[in-house]
């Protein structure tokens, strides 16, 4: 049957009240939410610099940057998230089946994260390589901890690209602003997505990929090992190729429920939206159920709590009429 899950962030500064918000509303396919309104420690950036493995950040005027040591403020993001995973355990540590952490991957990190030096991680090629090794490496500690905290889960680790497109595109201003980084052609952007995904599955979970840009590099990120595609189904048309990744193994997470506030939205034509997309290639609910996730366009930071709870709950919806119920 389809599941349903949310993108990772949600508003406001109780992680467990979100967190509990998860567990009764998405059903079999639960999320440990990040919570960016408590700072920037809490964002996406920041709780996965506090993952990292031998790189140190720390907050500088223009934003977190590399090589400063180990300043307040990671030291910070890293108590926030042993904080958060603490009450995780204690709310979902007997949990069985899918469990999904979150984090930053090495081409979004690259494009905004700074050298010691100044402008972005992103203009050298040595130092893209050194943020998805540095990781890749924390990943498995991480990983190992999330097993042990959550035997009888099955974990998924979802990477988060928003900016792999303008990176792939030459997209990303420098520090100037009156120029462009080059861009990172495809195949090192397959090594460096591929050393962070090989350290996921040897770790014994399984990696998905989100972005929400537009032109997302299907062909890329499958040939790169993730096993699922998360992505905004506004943003995208029916080419071939989603149609050939599905067909080599790898799932579609569609991203059809509004993440901010909205009226006039039905779950019947959202589920049409979904059913029509997999119409084009011929696929019937038989073959496309049982590997679909339903989620928001993107994360719920934005949205009010009350939408929170009506589009966590549509995403339910939505994958139960694609299931048939």
């Amino acid at each position: 049957m389809a599941l349903a899950t949310g993108i990772g962030s949600m508003p406001g500064t109780d992680f467990a009240e979100s967190l509990r918000l998860v567990l009764d509303t998405v059903g079999d396919l639960p999320y440990v939410p990040e919570l960016p309104a408590r700072g920037v420690h809490a964002g996406m950036i920041g709780r996965t610099l506090a993952v990292l493995d031998g790189l140190h950040a720390d907050l500088q005027p223009d934003g977190w940057r590399i090589g400063v040591g180990e300043g307040a403020d990671l030291r910070r993001a890293r108590s926030l998230l042993a904080q958060d995973l603490d009450v995780a355990e204690e709310l979902a540590g007997t949990r069985q089946g899918p469990l999904k952490l979150q984090v930053t991957g090495p081409m979004t990190l690259a494009a905004t994260v700074e050298r010691p030096r100044g402008d972005k991680m992103l203009a050298d090629h040595g130092a893209r390589r050194e943020i998805s090794e540095s990781l890749a490496q924390g990943l498995r500690t991480h990983v190992a901890d999330a097993r042990r905290r959550f035997p009888g889960a099955d974990l998924v680790v979802q990477v988060d690209e928003p900016a792999i497109t303008a990176v792939l595109t030459g997209g990303i201003p420098t520090a100037s602003g009156f120029s462009r980084h080059r861009s990172v052609h495809p195949p090192e952007a397959d090594a460096l997505l591929r050393t962070v995904v090989e350290a996921i599955t040897d770790s014994g979970a399984r990696a998905a990929v989100h972005s929400c840009a537009p032109d997302v590099p299907v062909e890329l990120l499958a040939g790169a090992g993730f096993s699922a595609i998360s992505f905004d189904l506004g943003q995208v048309r029916p080419a071939d190729v989603w149609a050939e990744s599905f067909e080599r193994g790898v799932d579609l997470w569609f991203g059809v429920v509004p993440s901010t506030d909205t009226t006039g939205v039905t779950g019947k034509a959202l589920a049409e939206r979904v059913a029509t997309f997999f119409g084009h290639f011929g696929f019937d609910q038989e073959t496309y159920a049982p590997r679909l996730v339903v989620t928001p366009t993107c994360g719920l930071a934005g949205a009010s709590p009350d939408w929170v709870r009506a589009a966590l709950g549509g995403a339910y919806e939505v994958a139960e009429r694609l299931s048939g119920h």
